[in-house]
């Protein structure tokens, strides 16, 4: 018998995500505060709920892909939540990510209430959300794991159990962590390379497929080449990574020299207003500062 599910959190990777739970073959329940997203997972199948408490109803798994903490915790314990629905036993799968301290605090509410609770967050891009070949890396109790294995295996490739709860969060934030610092590297040493009068699609070419190359650089320069900054998660929203690992710095008293470093054009980035566009365009910073553009030369 296949798990009753619920889903809360319909945006750019929830949608695709519940998708596939939905094309599963779970019994599935979703909300979100647009309807549009809603009306489409009807379409493939789901339920809509009118609140999260609704959707907690009479399900063993509810999954959470919410923007940051502050939505995960209103969503779980604010008005029409989702532990009023929620019966001792279930289990919530949060997919979205959020800061490492919350969601020990988030573990400990819930399982006073008898709800178990694991940390999922997920690493890929829209795309693979739609295909479902997401990386998934979950911290939480080994059978409540298992549990939801079948719903995992829905939605992603690769699933680490990294083992205690916050596990999930803290192996996220490391990854996010070396890409915001490769960002920022790039940021600076690109518009250095324009300055010194070298072309920078060539320099580009050398650097993806030479010993200096990352994902951040094969990922993003084709579209720093073509002055696209819009697709992908923004500035904004992802600064919940760089208050994350800075709070855990702080807390737990361990030095990040060059990761604050990289904070600082990441900063200015928000401060210059390019908070709207994706990481990439920390890349404007020092290109303001130099008096250069890394596009493609026609």
């Amino acid at each position: 018998m296949k798990l009753r599910v619920g889903f809360i959190g319909l945006g750019g990777m929830g949608k695709g995500m519940a998708i596939n739970v939905a094309k599963a073959g779970f019994d599935l329940t979703v909300y979100d505060v647009q309807p549009e997203p809603v009306e489409e997972l009807v379409k493939n199948g789901a339920i809509a709920g009118l609140n999260p408490a609704e959707v907690g109803k009479g399900k063993d798994c509810v999954l959470l892909s919410l923007p940051g903490t502050e939505e995960v915790e209103r969503v779980i314990f604010g008005e029409s939540g989702l532990i009023n629905g929620l019966s001792p036993g279930s289990v919530v799968v949060d997919l979205s990510t959020i800061h490492y301290f919350a969601t020990l605090r988030i573990k400990e509410q819930l399982e006073a209430k008898g709800i178990l609770f694991i940390d999922a967050p997920v690493s890929g891009t829209e795309l693979r959300a739609k295909d479902g070949t997401l990386t998934i890396m979950v911290g939480g109790d080994a059978k409540a794991i298992e549990r939801v294995r079948t719903v995992l295996d829905a939605i992603g490739k690769n699933i680490v159990n990294m083992g205690k709860s916050g596990n999930g969060q803290l192996t996220k934030l490391i990854n996010q962590l070396l890409f915001n610092i490769s960002i920022a590297a790039m940021a600076e040493v690109l518009p250095m390379a324009v300055k010194l009068g070298l072309d920078p699609e060539a320099v580009c070419k050398v650097v993806t497929t030479g010993t200096g190359r990352t994902f951040a650089l094969e990922f993003f320069t084709p579209q720093i080449l073509e002055d696209s900054f819009k697709a992908g998660y923004t500035l904004n929203k992802a600064y919940k990574d760089i208050i994350s690992a800075s709070e855990i710095s702080s807390k737990m008293k361990i030095p990040l020299p060059v990761f604050t470093a990289a904070v600082q054009t990441y900063q200015l980035a928000l401060i210059q207003g390019l908070g709207d566009e994706n990481k990439s365009a920390m890349i404007k910073v020092w290109e303001k500062a130099l008096g250069v553009e890394v596009r493609r030369r026609s």
